[in-house]
Formats: C-alpha cells, sequence, structure tokens
C-alpha cells in the first residue's frame, strides 16, 4: 500500500495552493496566481477548484489501495491457514468468518466516515495530520502559524466529538 504521506492527495490537501506531480517534478498554482491568470473568477471559485482537486486525489489513492488489496498475493501465513483446512465444513466456517471479518471493517468504514463528516474542515485536517501524519500538536501549530493552545483545544474538542459520536451509535 502506498504511503499516505507520499500521496498525491497529502501533498494537495496540506498545500495552500492546487498542486500538480509530473515526472519531472511538482508544480503548484496558488491562489494569487489563479487570480492573475483568471481575472473573472474569485477566491471562492479556487477553493471550488481546490476541493474538487483534494476529492479526484482522494480517490485516487483509494482506487490505488483497493487495487493493492485486490492484487496482494497469498503470503505463507494464507497458504499455512488453508493447508490446515481439513474439511469443506472448517472451509464453510473459514468462509463465515472472513465474511464477518469483512462486515466489520465496512462497518468500521462507515463509521469513520460518519465521525469525519461531523468535524469542521479546521478539526478534520488537524485531526487527520495529528493521528494519520504523525504530527505532534506542535508541529501542526508551526505549520498552520497558529498558537499550540489552538491546536490542542481543537484536538481535544474532537477527542470529546468521537466519543460522542461512538456513545451514541
Amino acid at each position: 500500500m502506498k504511503n499516505y504521506r507520499d500521496s498525491d492527495y497529502a501533498l494537495n490537501k496540506y498545500s495552500a495552493g492546487i498542486v500538480y506531480r509530473f515526472n519531472d517534478g511538482i508544480a503548484e498554482v496558488t491562489l494569487d496566481g489563479y487570480l492573475a491568470d483568471n481575472p473573472n473568477k474569485t477566491e471562492s471559485d479556487f477553493i471550488a477548484i481546490k476541493r474538487v482537486s483534494d476529492d479526484i486525489y482522494l480517490e485516487q489513492v483509494r482506487n490505488e489501495n483497493a487495487q493493492t488489496r485486490e492484487n496482494a498475493p497469498f503470503n505463507e501465513l494464507d497458504e499455512t491457514i488453508l493447508c490446515c483446512l481439513s474439511s469443506p465444513e472448517d472451509m464453510f466456517i473459514g468462509e463465515i468468518e472472513a465474511n464477518e471479518e469483512a462486515k466489520r471493517y465496512e462497518q468500521q468504514v462507515e463509521l469513520a466516515h460518519l465521525i469525519l463528516s461531523k468535524l469542521t474542515a479546521v478539526q478534520r485536517r488537524r485531526y487527520l495530520m495529528y493521528h494519520v501524519d504523525g504530527l505532534t500538536a506542535r508541529e501542526i501549530a508551526e505549520a498552520e502559524r497558529v498558537a499550540l493552545p489552538s491546536v490542542v483545544e481543537c484536538l481535544q474538542a474532537v477527542d470529546k466529538k468521537i466519543k460522542k459520536i461512538l456513545t451514541n451509535t
């Protein structure tokens, strides 16, 4: 699976502009550059395009990860498990357990989407930077050029919101 931090999605999402990656380098369209090249456009037009590009890159990452999972070869552990299934009953039980695991995974994904949809854009961005990118609150504050207590309070509010959502589901 591709490292999230190296993805075009992460690069675009945490950049102020719209980022394009080419074989020979990276180009970024900034708000000022966009407005200079398109005098009849507004900042909200730029933000809308940025959101679309984020969505496109996110879909690309999801498709790459899905493709990776689909093409993943059996590893030695999988072969060992298959060899140990001696009867059709054991194989059937194994299939049921795999289906249950897939259902639990789908439920977790749905819950993650629900949680992320309940967060504000700032909360979602900081939560992902903290938990997915592994940045500290201090690093997030420096990257966003805001006070450290602001980031800490935001992350605490997110934790509180997530606990509330989990208790209500």
